[in-house]
């Protein structure tokens, strides 16, 4: 780390604001150029503890930048993990207000519903299976605290400002049809993802890592290292195999995971 703990608790206030004001903030890199990913992870913890003190309730993760294409774009070879807490579930086919985002996005992915906890740096893809109640067709809702691309100096983001940025998580929603793990190969599991009707996005599973649950055991491996492990009852969203798709005013997107039902959402 190269910034103070001082320094994580301000970065975390600033996008505690940015998000109940809807003011986006500057690059956090461009402020602090010296910082490394441990600092983004502590911002994080310090803008979760503000979110916890006011009666937010932890109920999981995500995972994101699990395809290649994410990865290269942003020139990192790791993927990244947030928090889920209870105020970014909504159920299937609700509607979003429009006041409720900043620059909403939507992924399409495979939720995992722990029934075991999950821990330590050994963690294998048949642990994760093991320790899986079911899996679920789900939608995450991406937003973004901080400006994407700095408008003077055109840097754009870096993976310093998502992580920080509690990377970009902002909501999720499950649909479909559960399924027990062993019921079906993740790396086949698709979805056609339209917005309005027209399609806009198409992928499989294998696109997270060769397997979703690939995604699972490195959150379980990287969580080891700061004495944390997944929790039975924790959903885990495993990182998304469709590029972001812009969700606008008035759009309703639709991701069909054919066999595993559909999931949907509609934003006011």
């Amino acid at each position: 780390m190269s910034l103070t703990n001082q320094q994580h608790m301000a970065a975390a206030e600033r996008l505690d604001q940015a998000e109940q004001t809807h003011k986006q903030i500057g690059l956090l890199t461009l402020d602090h150029p010296g910082m490394d990913m441990d600092d983004a992870y502590a911002i994080q913890a310090e803008w979760v503890k503000l979110k916890l003190a006011r009666g937010r309730r932890k109920v999981g993760w995500k995972i994101g930048l699990t395809s290649k294409a994410m990865q290269y774009a942003l020139n990192i070879s790791t993927p990244d993990s947030g928090i889920l807490l209870d105020d970014m579930v909504f159920p299937e086919s609700s509607t979003i207000p429009a006041d409720r985002f900043i620059q909403p996005r939507i992924e399409a992915e495979i939720a995992f519903v722990m029934k075991a906890p999950l821990k330590g740096p050994n963690v294998t893809i048949f642990d994760v299976l093991n320790a899986t109640d079911f899996i679920t067709p789900s939608l995450e809702i991406l937003d973004t605290r901080i400006v994407r691309v700095d408008p003077v100096t055109r840097q754009a983001r870096k993976i310093f400002d998502t992580i920080s940025d509690n990377a970009a998580n902002a909501g999720i929603v499950t649909g479909g049809r559960p399924t027990r793990p062993l019921d079906a190969d993740m790396r086949w599991i698709g979805a056609i993802v339209s917005r309005n009707g027209e399609i806009e996005e198409t992928g499989l599973g294998a696109g997270v890592l060769n397997h979703p649950a690939h995604g699972i055991a490195w959150l379980a491996k990287r969580l080891a290292r700061y004495d944390e492990f997944l929790s039975a009852g924790d959903m885990v969203l495993s990182g998304s195999f469709i590029r972001p798709i812009e969700a606008r005013h008035n759009d309703t997107i639709v991701a069909d995971f054919g066999p595993c039902g559909s999931v949907s959402i509609y934003f006011a």
